[in-house]
Order: structure tokens, then sequence, then C-alpha cells
């Protein structure tokens, strides 16, 4: 997380309900960590050259700018109405909504969307934007969707990787803010292998391979822990599909964090594959860390 002074949690809105949503998740966020919070849009219209300003003789409010500042205030107060006494702005952005809010990263502490907005089709369970901003960000990136919880624990996805390490501390510190439980779950599907060409036994011992499994959510969890010793830490590991694993677990916690990308996902790829099954499918909040904190 961008510790800079001062660096705000960072909402994107579109007048959308899922945006609405996004702005009550970040306004408590924002509290939890006595960071600000900053309400931005992104307004595509002057890229397309299309007329903002209201034209003569027009009722008050209307032009496409006016309704974008109707929006943002909106939010505002929403916000204000969650969190009273929350330090909230609002401002409006010229561009396209992903590349605004992936400019806002390099400063915020977090970026919080909802998993859908005006734009996206009914048929994609989370929205392009949420996708592109996880994908590219420079900062935690929190997507609200799934049932709101107040209960449960932080559910963390551990497979050993250096951005599953990011995620649990990214995990622990949230747990810490909201007197939650951490659970660090590791889901394997067989014995891993060596490199390319390894042959994978024709028998192997499960009680032995979970042993394994289970030492390497221990070794991710090795020293972050010690940093955050009022969080209580539980460790599973869990023969499945790593995303079916987080998946089913999600259904009881609060929160999901996940890597950007996991272990054996392809270098090439800018969001993982399991990363962006949870993004689709979980019953929770879900948090897509990426970058160094």
């Amino acid at each position: 997380m961008n510790s800079a002074d001062g660096a705000a949690v960072v909402v994107g809105v579109d007048g959308s309900e899922p945006a609405l949503r996004a702005v009550r998740l970040a306004a408590v966020e924002a509290a939890r960590r006595h960071r600000p919070l900053r309400v931005v849009h992104g307004f595509i219209w002057p890229l397309l050259h299309v007329p903002v300003e209201p034209p003569p003789d027009s009722p008050p409010g209307a032009g496409l700018r006016n309704q974008a500042e109707q929006l943002v205030t909106e939010a505002v107060t929403e916000a204000e109405a969650t969190v009273p006494g929350i330090r909230v702005s609002g401002e409006i952005i010229d561009g396209e909504a992903a590349a605004v809010l992936l400019g806002e990263t390099p400063t915020a502490a977090l970026i919080v969307l909802g998993d859908r907005g005006l734009g996206g089709f009914s048929s994609l369970v989370v929205g392009s934007v949420a996708v592109q901003v996880a994908a590219y960000a420079d900062c935690p990136v929190l997507v609200a969707r799934g049932a709101d919880r107040a209960h449960g624990p932080v559910l963390v996805g551990v497979d050993g990787s250096e951005l599953s390490r990011r995620a649990v501390e990214f995990a622990l510190e949230e747990a810490s803010l909201r007197g939650a439980e951490l659970v660090a779950l590791h889901g394997y599907r067989h014995p891993g292998s060596g490199g390319p060409g390894d042959m994978q036994p024709l028998v192997h011992d499960e009680t032995q391979l979970h042993d394994e499994e289970d030492r390497l959510v221990a070794e991710s969890l090795a020293g972050a822990a010690d940093r955050w010793p009022d969080v209580p830490v539980r460790r599973r590991s869990v023969r499945g599909r790593p995303a079916g694993v987080l998946t089913d677990a999600s259904r009881e916690a609060q929160l999901l964090v996940v890597g950007g990308q996991g272990r054996g996902e392809l270098t090439g790829l800018l969001l993982g594959s399991v990363s962006q099954s949870v993004l689709h499918h979980a019953d929770c909040p879900v948090a897509v860390v990426r970058a160094p904190r």
C-alpha cells in the first residue's frame, strides 16, 4: 500500500448502484485507515468531442457535465451518510474511466470499484473497468461484490509466490483493522512439478502431500504474521482447484484477498486466472494486490 502522507482511498463512480455500494465500502475503509476519501468520475465525453455544456435556454442541471457533477455530489453525500465526519472530496477528470483510475493509483492508498458500471453488459459478472484496473494498478484494488458481511474471517489465497506474500501482508493489516481472524487458504491439485518434463508419481502419500502443501502456507506467513500479533491466524490446505476452493470459502468471509498473479501462471498474464475467477465468482468483496507495499 502506498504509505505517502495523506494518501487517500479512491473510489470510482459512474452513477450506478454498484458504484454507490463501492462508495459505502470505500468510506468504511477510509475511516478504518484514518485516511481521506477521494471520489473520482472519469468523464469520457470531451474525448469523443460530444458537447458537454447545456444548450441555450436549457433547464437547470441540463448538460452532460452538470449531470456528472450531480452524480459526484450524490456519491460524496452517500459517503458522508455512511461515515459521518469523514474527510471526503470529489472530482471530475476528463478521460476514460479505467485510464483515469489507473492515473490515481501511484499516489492512492487503495482503489475501490463496483463490480459493474452503467456501461457494463448485463451478462458480465464483473465489468471491464474493474478487471483493467485490477490488472494494471500500482496499489491494491478492492472490488465491491458478493455479500456485505460485518463478521467472518479475512480470507487470503496463498500459493508461495511473491505476490501471495504481499497479499498476506495486506490481508493481515485488513484483519487487524477489522478485528477479524485471518484464514490463509491454499488450494492444490496434485504434487508439484520441479520443472518441464518432470514425471509425476503414479502413487503418492496423501498425508505427506498435505503436509508439504501446509508447509508452503506456513512459509508464506513466516515473518509477516509476527508483525500483526493481534490477528489470530488459521492455516488451511485443501485439495481442489485454487479458484474453486477460494470461491467456496468466500461464502463465509467478509473479505477475500488474492495476489494479482500466482505461482505457475503464465508470466505474460497481467491478471492471473485465479484472480480473474474469484473476481467473477466470489461471494464477498475481493482485494487484488499487485504492487509492492
